[in-house]
C-alpha cells in the first residue's frame, strides 16, 4: 500500500511543532548522523542563522545505504516518541545536488495556490446573495378535454 502524499513541511516547521501529530509529512535535511542500532536519522537544516533538527525513525525503510551530509527528502508519519517528535520514514531517498532554494520557493507557491483555491471554493459554496428560488403555484388537474385554451372531442363510450 502506498503512503499519502504528504504535505510539505520545512525542517523549522516540524522542530518547532507545527505539524500535526499522526499526519503524513514530507520534509528534507542533511543527514548528519546514522544510529543504526536504535534505526534513527537526524537531518539537519538550517534556516537563517538557526539549525533544526528532525529525528527520522528508519525501521521501515531498512537496510539502506546512509550518506552523511548527503541531502535527504523523507516521507513519513509523524509521532511522539521519547519526549520529542519523530517522523516514522515510509520513504527515505537521498536527493544530494537538488537545488534548496528552488524546492523551499516551490513549497511556498504551491502553499499559496492551495490558500487561493481553498478561499475561492468557500466563496463558491457560500454565495454571497441568492434570490430565493420561486417556483409556479400547482394548479390542480382539471378536465382532460380542455388543455392549454383549447378543447378537444373526445369519443363517449
Amino acid at each position: 500500500m502506498l503512503p499519502k502524499p504528504g504535505i510539505y513541511y520545512f525542517p523549522w516547521e516540524v522542530s518547532a511543532g507545527q505539524v500535526p501529530d499522526g499526519g503524513t509529512l514530507r520534509t528534507f535535511g542533511r543527514l548528519c548522523l546514522y544510529d543504526m542500532s536504535q534505526s534513527r536519522v537526524t537531518l539537519r537544516a538550517q534556516h537563517g542563522s538557526d539549525e533544526h533538527q528532525v529525528l527520522v525513525c528508519t525501521k521501515l525503510v531498512e537496510p539502506f545505504q546512509a550518506q552523511v551530509d548527503s541531502m535527504y527528502l523523507v516521507l513519513g508519519e509523524l509521532e511522539h516518541q521519547d519526549g520529542g517528535a519523530v517522523v516514522k520514514a515510509r520513504v527515505l531517498t537521498c536527493v544530494e545536488g537538488m537545488n534548496l532554494p528552488l524546492l523551499e520557493q516551490a513549497v511556498r507557491e504551491q502553499r499559496r495556490y492551495q490558500q487561493e483555491r481553498d478561499s475561492s471554493q468557500q466563496q463558491a459554496t457560500v454565495p454571497d446573495s441568492c434570490p430565493p428560488q420561486t417556483f409556479p403555484e400547482a394548479k390542480p388537474p382539471g378536465d382532460a378535454r380542455a388543455t392549454a385554451g383549447k378543447t378537444q372531442d373526445l369519443p363517449q363510450e
